[in-house]
């Protein structure tokens, strides 16, 4: 139950820190990684803690290449590894799942909020009349290329958190 606790504790810090400023920080996750070898390793001996280190391990490894193709950053990969040490193996691949699903709904929300749809869906139908009365010629359209980071901190914990009510 203690377990449950802190990782919902981690979970709300690193959420609203993401999304305040877009940040999840060590002073939050190296406790909570503490913690969670510690607690592992006193209640369950060797065999907990190498289930706390195996969780750490796949926790880091489900968001290791979204980062290191610049999609996400260091503290998103870090507090999923600390879900996992936490909770073991099972419970990160769990989150890992709903964290999924989280983000792409998170990812729906801010384009219907950043971009807006009805003007996407106007833009759209501009488009194909401006091809259908040019004869289908080429035109060069503004291109709006900015980089949009998604506070996946916040997807993290949506995930987490509904893997802990699941798997009560």
């Amino acid at each position: 139950m203690l377990l449950n606790y802190v990782l919902i504790f981690v979970l709300i810090v690193c959420a609203l820190t993401d999304l305040t400023y877009r940040k999840i920080y060590n002073v939050v996750l190296l406790p909570g990684l503490l913690f969670a070898l510690i607690y592992n390793a006193y209640s369950g001996g060797w065999a907990g803690l190498g289930q706390s280190v195996l969780g750490l391990v796949v926790g880091l490894l489900i968001l290791i290449l979204p980062f290191a193709k610049g999609g996400m950053g260091a503290g998103d990969v870090k507090l999923l590894g600390i879900v996992g040490a936490l909770k073991g193996v099972t419970f990160v691949l769990y989150s890992a799942i709903g964290m999924g699903l989280a983000g792409g709904l998170i990812a729906i929300g801010i384009w219907f909020y950043r971009f807006g749809v009805i003007d996407t869906i106007v833009g759209l139908l501009k488009g194909v009349w401006v091809m259908i009365r040019s004869g289908f010629t080429l035109f060069q359209f503004r291109l709006n290329n900015e980089k949009i980071m998604l506070p996946y901190g916040l997807a993290i914990a949506i995930g987490a958190a509904g893997t802990l009510w699941w798997m009560r």
